[in-house]
């Protein structure tokens, strides 16, 4: 038993200790090596088990004292809706690996491209030009819509994929993410159903268990949904709204045919439905596809994107398009919840770098650096007996069939001991049906010895 599903164990052992009242609100746990001697694992183990309790809500420390039950009012925790999963198969635990391991860890899982593949040479001539500006832009609030000059660039840029919108109708947001959950908080209560795809980018399940939403599923197909499953769906459990990518799903690399995203539409409207479009990824492809908001409007359509997988993921910013009205109330929500919009000083670099000359190069040639890397990573992982389900048109996702007999969490737990992260199926499935799936970054795979760990790892499974 590893480390982490040691540690697992531990805490499991506390929380049944905790809901039988063999342990009252307020009561002392057992002491470090008294438990770890009961549980027979190493005192560190059981340091990491408390701890990770403590962050939960359910003990806390008093100091020099030892740790005790919480009372019996906890924090809401995401983690403990829907079934426990093994960490390694967990969201929270792929993006956590992600975020909070050092530079020489190997992620092939993680959702973002090496530093050495951004423009930073526009950043830093952004930076360095942002260090003249107006004292009111270094020191105050951002509005409550965000920066005017970004929304209106953004307004000009969807402009060129058809679609007219008032730089008015579009709000910037601290991240994507962040505008996930400005829609939720607008749009669903507790108990609400979400549909979405299997698989599907796995935040959005994070996202919608946070806000205590039921999902709801239906397969994802080479051209996006099954149409007839999707129009059974809606009318058997009435959603609030279907969240997808419109273009390079997250993570099959799917891109929406025009014919698709008009059938979706068709279905939509007959149903009432509202459709989010996450649309983070649509820069990656070499040419402009329809979007569900150039096909039909922002009726019933809302639309988010990001700057972080193209430009920087240091300098966060998101936006919302939609009507009106669904605006000036998540306007609200994000004084209530932000204090307004994204950071001025961030908008303003964003602002800079995308009006630059050299972004649009910097894109053009990012493109076509990842086509070839796209082609040489799936002829690498063929070799290996890792197969490409779909190659997509753009971006840096390659979802991938493992060899028979291979589960992709098990591989992730091996692969974690070997310096290197991955990201497994079911970790993107609401059914959890995708355990011989794998999402590979292809950008983050320029090293050789990702490849032998994989081939090693595999060999001992």
């Amino acid at each position: 038993m590893s480390y982490g599903q040691q540690t697992q164990r531990v805490m499991q052992a506390v929380r049944s200790k905790i809901s039988s009242r063999a342990l009252e609100p307020g009561e002392k746990l057992p002491s470090i090596r008294g438990f770890a001697s009961t549980m027979n694992v190493s005192p560190s183990t059981v340091v990491e088990a408390y701890d990770r309790l403590a962050a939960e809500g359910i003990i806390f420390a008093r100091k020099g004292s030892g740790f005790y039950v919480s009372p019996k009012t906890q924090p809401f925790s995401v983690a403990e809706i829907g079934p426990l999963l093994d960490r390694e198969i967990d969201p929270f635990w792929v993006s956590r690996q992600s975020l909070d391991t050092g530079m020489d860890m190997l992620k092939p899982g993680c959702g973002w491209m090496p530093a050495d593949w951004m423009p930073n040479a526009s950043l830093r001539k952004a930076i360095r030009n942002l260090s003249k500006a107006d004292d009111h832009l270094l020191s105050d609030y951002a509005s409550t819509r965000g920066a005017a000059n970004l929304r209106r660039l953004q307004a000009r840029q969807f402009a060129a994929e058809g679609i007219e919108v008032d730089p008015n109708q579009i709000l910037l947001t601290g991240s994507a993410t962040q505008s996930i959950d400005l829609v939720c908080r607008l749009l669903l209560r507790p108990g609400d159903k979400v549909l979405v795809s299997d698989p599907c980018y796995f935040n959005f399940q994070a996202i919608l268990k946070a806000h205590q939403a039921d999902i709801v599923s239906i397969p994802c197909t080479r051209t996006g949904v099954d149409f007839d499953e999707f129009e059974q769906a809606i009318i058997e459990h009435k959603p609030r709204f279907y969240i997808s990518n419109s273009s390079l799903h997250n993570p099959t690399g799917v891109t929406l045919s025009p014919q698709s995203a008009h059938k979706i539409l068709t279905i939509a409207s007959r149903h009432d439905l509202i459709l989010v479009e996450d649309d983070v990824f649509a820069e990656f492809l070499p040419e402009t596809t329809p979007r569900l908001t150039a096909l039909g409007g922002f009726d019933r359509v809302i639309r988010l994107g990001s700057f972080s997988k193209t430009l920087s993921a240091s300098v966060r910013c998101g936006y919302i398009a939609a009507r009106p009205d669904w605006i000036e109330a998540l306007i609200d929500l994000q004084v209530a919840t932000s204090f307004g919009g994204p950071s001025p000083i961030a908008t303003e670099l964003i602002h800079s770098c995308l009006s630059d000359g050299s972004y649009r190069k910097h894109m053009e040639a990012l493109r076509r650096r990842l086509a070839k890397t796209r082609r040489e990573v799936s002829a690498n992982l063929a070799e290996l007996g890792i197969q490409t389900w779909l190659m997509p048109e753009g971006g840096f996702y390659l979802w991938c069939s493992l060899p028979e007999g291979i589960d992709s969490a098990d591989l992730a737990r091996a692969a974690l001991q070997e310096n290197m992260v991955l990201a497994p199926g079911d970790v993107f499935s609401p059914t959890q049906s995708m355990g011989q799936f794998m999402r590979f970054n292809v950008s983050q795979m320029g090293n050789p010895i990702t490849y032998e760990i994989l081939a090693d790892v595999m060999c001992n499974l």
